[in-house]
Formats: C-alpha cells, structure tokens, sequence
C-alpha cells in the first residue's frame, strides 16, 4: 500500500524533527495550558510535505493549520507533535500521529516515537506492528487485574474535580492508572499490550485517528462513551474509551455511571 509507505516516511521525519529540536525549543501557549513550540511547526511542515508530493490531490486535517478538504474524500489526519507539554519542558514522551483516511473511514495510521525509536504502523484488514513486530492486545480478564491509563483536557483545571472523579474510582478498581500526556501512545501502547484500558474526554481527530486504527488491528476495541463506533469527523476522539475489548463493558458502565451522576 503506497499510503502507509508514504505514512511510514513522513513519520519518520517529523520524528526526526523533534529528536533534533528536543531541548533547544521555546514556547507560546495557545491556551492556559496548550503549548506550542517551533518544534511542532517544523515537524508539520515536513510531514505534509512528505505526503504532499506523493499524493498533492489529497486533504488535511493537521493540528496546527485550517482544515483543507478535497474532492476525493481522502484525508491525511496529522498530529505532528502529540504531547507538546512534555516536549517543552524536556520529558521524553511524545510522538508523530499519522492517520490516512478515505471515503470516512481510516485506512493506515502510524505513530512514530523518537525517544524510543518505537514506530507502529497499521493498515485496515491487515494487523498492527511494532518495529514490524505484529501487536496484539492483552488477555487480561478484568479491571481488578488491569493496568489503565488516562488524560486530562485542556480545560483540566476548570473540571479538575470532574477528572479525577473517575480517576478515583478506576485507581480504587484497578491494579494502577498512568498519566502519559500522548493520546496517540496511550492508544499504541494499550494495542502492544503493555496497558489494558485506557480514557479520556476532550481529545481531537489528529490525538486518536491513528491510534484507533492500530488498537483496532491489534484486537481491541475503541468506542465513545455511549459504547458507539466513531466516525471521521470533527467530534472523533471528544470521548474515547479504548480497551483489550474485555474491559470495555465494565469501563462503559462505571463511566456511564459518573455521568448520570453529575
């Protein structure tokens, strides 16, 4: 498939970018805590160069520009630095988030870790790769034998005791929950096996339409949180709950619960 050969490079270079840049990058906030840094416009500028020259007729929906649609429903659905906040302040976790899409539906996806030289790659039918290692999810059987992971949105410090309600409650269930701050990795690392639940409100289509693809191929599942399937739109991503597809009911349930409480 010349999409995820395409995907596969211009991850790969945008990931260079940020290896290059990590540590010497100011940066200017979009919002009280949205960063952005040179790091995240130079990584883009590639990326969609990349993908650009290989197929110009095509569309993107990329984090840090205006929407750009074409004709042909196909849409490239670019984060070109997922986990801003961590990369300005010198911790390394972050990633490149490629998602390819046609006719609404997601096609390959890639994520590309440069601190790990970790790259995961998925086509539609075709499974998820690790380094081109095939993923699968995990097995385990319960939240109570669970590792999960979360995030907080944006507007985390005006919901904060909204947040970490449901924090609370999976902590008080489950073995552990972790705080990444990389929707994008939280979603590969769930499909690799090394979490086995993972939520968060407030994400974008550029945080998760890669991901997604490559929990799915791994095996799991990934829904809102009314346990319905997304679609390829601008609301993709504002609740998800992704998971080894054994914890996904009893997630939906607790989660369901909190809210009808608020």
């Amino acid at each position: 498939m010349k999409e995820l050969e395409v995907l596969k490079k211009a991850a790969l270079a945008g990931g260079a970018v940020l290896a290059a840049k990590f540590g010497k990058v100011t940066y200017r906030l979009k919002g009280r805590a949205n960063l952005l840094t040179e790091a995240d416009l130079a990584s883009q500028e590639k990326v969609i160069g990349i993908i650009h020259k290989a197929f110009p007729a095509d569309g993107f929906m990329a984090e840090e520009s205006p929407v750009k649609e074409t004709p042909n429903r196909r849409l490239w659905i670019i984060d070109p630095l997922d986990g801003t906040t961590n990369y300005a302040h010198g911790f390394p976790i972050a990633a490149v988030s490629i998602g390819f899409a046609e006719n609404g539906e997601i096609k390959a996806a890639g994520v590309y870790d440069p601190f790990r030289k970790e790259l995961f790659l998925a086509q539609k039918g075709r499974g998820a790769f690790l380094n081109g290692r095939r993923l699968a999810v995990s097995k385990v059987p319960s939240v109570s034998k669970a590792l999960l992971v979360t995030g907080f949105a944006y507007d985390r410090a005006e919901k904060a005791e909204f947040y970490c309600g449901f924090f609370s409650e999976f902590m008080k269930l489950s073995h552990d929950v972790r705080r990444l701050g990389v929707a994008s990795l939280d979603l590969c690392w769930l499909a690799a096996g090394r979490t086995d639940g993972y939520w968060e409100f407030g994400l974008k289509p550029w945080d998760v339409a890669a991901g997604k693809l490559i929990v799915q191929e791994a095996g799991g599942r990934v829904t809102d949180f009314g346990g319905r399937p997304w679609a390829v739109d601008a609301a993709m991503g504002a609740q998800t709950l992704a998971s080894n597809g054994r914890l996904h009911a009893p997630m939906l349930r607790l989660i369901k619960g909190r809210l009808k409480r608020r």
